[in-house]
């Protein structure tokens, strides 16, 4: 029972932080990644689609991203998709071709996306101790039904505790990494 809490415990933290990590991947760097836009919703024949189920992605040179819509009268919804988007990018077409320039960062704006991550590493941090919170709700119950012992009670809390720690460091870890990605020029 206090096994299927901490394997319950572990699969939810390391949700928690592949999730930071996906976020991540939506934040811009110095280079061009197919990442930055194919979260883009784009509007098809009336429903949002993510633009990449619409179009196909690739990288031109370290800062041109390449969308080649499967669809010529898609072109003109993703560019507007781009163009609206929080990026700050300005899509420039040539045919049924889409070119997404990246502007070098400025250091102000380095610093900025910093601010963001480690934003996004608080709210991941966050979620990882509500799920610690939450196996310790469990454990207090079973606790209190006698379903387990004091001791034993206390002794997963510690390993629930462990659990918690180890996926705040792995977090720790993703954020100096793209920390370092950002800044790097």
């Amino acid at each position: 029972m206090i096994d299927d809490l901490k394997k319950d415990a572990t699969a939810r933290m390391q949700k928690c932080v592949q999730v930071f990590q996906g976020d991540l991947k939506k934040l811009r760097t110095g280079r061009a990644h197919p990442s930055l836009v194919e979260h883009l919703k784009v509007d098809y024949y009336g429903s949002d689609v993510p633009l990449s189920q619409v179009a196909n992605i690739a990288i031109e040179d370290a800062r041109t991203i390449v969308v080649s819509p499967w669809e010529k009268s898609m072109v003109q919804a993703i560019e507007k998709t781009i163009y609206k988007s929080d990026l700050g990018l300005t899509p420039m077409t040539a045919g049924t071709v889409i070119r997404v320039p990246l502007p070098p960062l400025t250091e102000e704006r380095r610093r900025d996306i910093i601010k963001i991550v480690k934003q996004e590493c608080e709210n991941a941090r966050v979620a990882v101790r509500n799920v610690r919170r939450d196996v310790l709700a469990d454990l207090k119950e079973m606790q209190k039904e006698k379903l387990i012992s004091q001791d034993e009670e206390r002794k997963a809390a510690e390993d629930i505790q462990k659990l918690t720690d180890k996926h705040i460091a792995d977090l720790e870890q993703v954020m100096a990494a793209k920390e370092k990605e950002i800044l790097q020029v």
